[in-house]
């Protein structure tokens, strides 16, 4: 099974769209943040939040709770694919109802081996794969540029030195990040 999470009016051929909002025609109306979700325990092979997950959990305990979820209901080996607006654009600025910063910083916190890492280095991270019993791992995660930005870097204008260099100084620089991870159950 695919479920597409929040998919809003963007539904996905061949997966279970799913959303809070009847009125969008979901495949299943579901309200994330309330727990357990209706599927059962290591079902799902794929998971998308296009756009979705950044209005879900404002309360941090119902986001680790949903984050357990999500790793119940995974397979080993399931794909999540998380496509957020970067906290550092307008357009997440700009929209009320965004209640998260979703970042591949944050995501890693969910990977045991880096939380063994962390904690072998005495780093202040907080190792949630440890403290939720959940292990997800960051394959690839892409900081999508914005416009003039992206125009400029395609002529060669900018390189990937000076791109760094303004994406920490400047906001509205990266308009979203592309982040998949997988769930590893294997133990």
């Amino acid at each position: 099974m695919k479920l597409n999470m929040g998919c809003g009016h963007n539904k996905v051929a061949g997966w279970v769209n799913v959303d809070l909002s009847p009125a969008c025609n979901p495949d299943a109306v579901c309200d994330l943040e309330v727990l357990p979700w209706p599927w059962g325990d290591d079902c799902v092979d794929a998971v998308m939040f296009k756009h979705s997950l950044e209005h879900l959990g404002q309360d941090s305990r119902v986001f680790l709770g949903m984050m357990k979820e999500l790793y119940r209901v995974c397979r080993n080996g399931a794909e999540i694919t998380i496509i957020v607006p970067h906290p550092r654009h307008d357009s997440f600025i700009s929209d009320p109802t965004h209640v998260r910063i979703i970042s591949p910083g944050v995501l890693q916190l969910f990977d045991r081996k880096w939380n063994d890492e962390c904690r072998r280095l005495g780093a202040a991270n907080t190792p949630l794969g440890h403290y939720l019993d959940v292990d997800f791992v960051v394959t690839s995660s892409t900081a999508v540029l914005a416009e003039p930005y992206a125009s400029q870097r395609s002529r060669g204008e900018l390189d990937d030195a000076t791109i760094a260099s303004i994406g920490r100084d400047l906001n509205n620089v990266f308009i979203e990040y592309q982040i998949v991870m997988v769930a590893r159950k294997a133990r």
